[in-house]
């Protein structure tokens, strides 16, 4: 079965490495720790502009359980720029419905993509073994076309030592340790993260008082392709519970258990059970896949870059699941990072282009944090009269509109906009607020395609009805032109009141600047900012 091949044949069995016969550490460009989806997709865009990258794990295969499933519309963007996107889609369970239930009544229903002219979905569903299968395949294919990468199962990290242009990483593997150097380390190694440990770093944040159980259950079921979420349920009473389709017949459910619980008691199949019959009803024939429970944390390192080790993912920052914000803004992290790091590699642009990692990313973990700690508040009162509150406000949203947008279940991934990054330049009024300088590009279809799928991977400057050169030369750094016609869409989210419009696009596909008409002083400053070449700096 499809099933077993995934969880139980090696993907990347270990192979004795050249570099474990060579006389003194071999060096390498960049070592990625951690072969999950995040430390996957950081090599995958390391490979693609042809920077040589070694990703080693302690383990071969990919993971077991359904983990991290809720993939959003902007992770699935990135996905395409990296050439895996369809598997996703097509494999993964497409949704936009989300319901909300007080007790056994339907009070508020929402649409996460009420608009037309994109081509992802607002999110789909996908289990965790599938997101790493398919970034295998594309590793492989990569390999396949020549590119300068490589995973090394059952290579284990036991040290990382830091010189001033060098990092050293001891590995322990079936036939003895040996050592690695690398120009960069990139940390995926999950939210234990050892190499955190290692570096005697922490988290800063909360842990919240309650547990809440997994359960993948395989069942053929009639429930519709939405996102339900129950408070205070008659299967669940005083708690909350969430129901989630998943490719072949896997639903995911998540049921609040409370603080004060014996977690491995309640991992038995024998408690588990009980607890799903009383949701899905007694004649409902299902079986139990994969069972783990979790804990509420919303914290993060307070520095995402120590030296030349950079973190990503949850080993550098951690939410509650509700919300789908932990892979979701894993995948964020590495399209930020990767082009500022080649930058940075190639001496195109300064070493500090790579403290705006930081301050990119944590103001995005600090803003999903925000939200995730809200949702947990609702979702777990932690006083009589917030559950009072809580409970008003699920009555009332059910005939008054003004009180669903109170309703928080889990307020669902939206890509971050990087209102006052140091890397903002100009912006034009008149042109919609949704795309201004720091945010991601707005999707739209064109005369030749998707516009997103156009876009990426380098600096280009999208002119909207506007002339401009077809390339353009900035200290090294060429602009390429990506011209396009006013469509409905495009006049919607890039125009506003304008007849015409540049903007400025980073390599992320998050907008740098943008202009009424072209002017290549305005570019070239530009493009000096965003890459973090500042006006004093620039002159000298």
């Amino acid at each position: 079965m499809t099933k077993k091949k995934i969880f139980e044949v090696p993907l990347y069995p270990y192979v004795r490495s050249p570099d474990q016969d060579a006389e003194k550490a071999v060096r390498h460009k960049v070592v990625v720790v951690g072969a999950g989806p995040i430390g996957l997709a950081a090599a995958i865009e390391l490979a693609m502009q042809d920077i040589e990258v070694v990703v080693v794990d302690d383990n071969d295969k990919v993971s077991w359980g359904s983990r991290a499933v809720c993939y959003a519309k902007r992770p699935l963007e990135i996905l395409d720029r990296i050439g895996c996107g369809d598997q996703f889609v097509d494999k993964g369970v497409q949704w936009n419905v989300g319901k909300v239930f007080f007790d056994e009544r339907q009070v508020y229903q929402f649409d996460l993509l009420p608009e037309d002219g994109h081509k992802r979905p607002a999110f789909i569903n996908l289990q965790q073994y599938y997101f790493e299968e398919y970034l295998v395949d594309r590793v492989k294919e990569l390999q396949a076309q020549g590119k300068p990468i490589e995973i090394r199962g059952n290579n284990k990290v036991v040290s990382v030592d830091q010189g001033s242009d060098f990092a050293t990483v001891e590995l322990e593997t079936p036939e003895g340790n040996y050592s690695v150097e690398a120009d960069w380390v990139i940390a995926c190694d999950g939210a234990a993260s050892p190499i955190r440990a290692m570096m005697g770093l922490d988290f800063v944040g909360r842990i919240f008082e309650d547990n809440f159980l997994i359960a993948d259950v395989v069942m053929e079921a009639d429930f519709p392709t939405e996102r339900w979420f129950w408070f205070d349920p008659p299967f669940n009473r005083g708690q909350s519970a969430l129901l989630h389709k998943q490719p072949d017949n896997v639903w995911r459910i998540d049921l609040q258990l409370g603080w004060d619980v014996d977690k491995e008691e309640e991992k038995k199949p024998e408690n588990v059970i009980p607890r799903l019959k009383a949701m899905l009803g007694e004649d409902v024939n299902f079986e139990l896949e994969w069972v783990s429970i979790y804990t509420f944390q919303c914290r993060r390192m307070e520095q995402f870059r120590k030296g030349r080790v950079i973190f990503a993912g949850d080993s550098a920052h951690q939410v509650s699941p509700f919300g789908a914000r932990g892979a979701n803004s894993g995948l964020q992290d590495t399209d930020n990072l990767i082009w500022k790091l080649k930058l940075v590699m190639d001496g195109t642009a300064p070493m500090s282009l790579l403290d705006t990692y930081d301050e990119e990313r944590i103001y995005a973990a600090d803003e999903n944090i925000l939200n995730s700690s809200r949702s947990t508040d609702f979702i777990t009162p932690k006083s009589a009269i917030s559950r009072v509150f809580r409970d008003a406000v699920l009555d009332l949203s059910e005939a008054a509109e003004f009180a669903r947008p109170l309703v928080n279940s889990g307020r669902l991934s939206v890509p971050a906009t990087y209102d006052g990054s140091s890397l903002n330049s100009d912006d034009c009024a008149g042109m919609p607020v949704r795309s201004r300088p720091g945010s991601p590009a707005a999707d739209a279809p064109t005369a030749n395609g998707w516009l997103l799928d156009q876009l990426g991977n380098k600096f280009q400057l999208l002119a909207i009805n506007a002339d401009v050169p077809d390339t353009v030369d900035v200290g090294g750094i060429t602009i390429s032109a990506l011209r396009v016609n006013a469509t409905d869409e495009i006049r919607d989210r890039y125009l506003g009141d304008k007849s015409s419009a540049v903007y400025l696009m980073r390599p992320d596909q998050h907008v740098a600047a943008r202009w009424e008409t072209y002017d290549g002083a305005n570019v070239a400053q530009a493009l000096n900012r965003a890459i973090g070449i500042f006006e004093q700096e620039a002159a000298q």
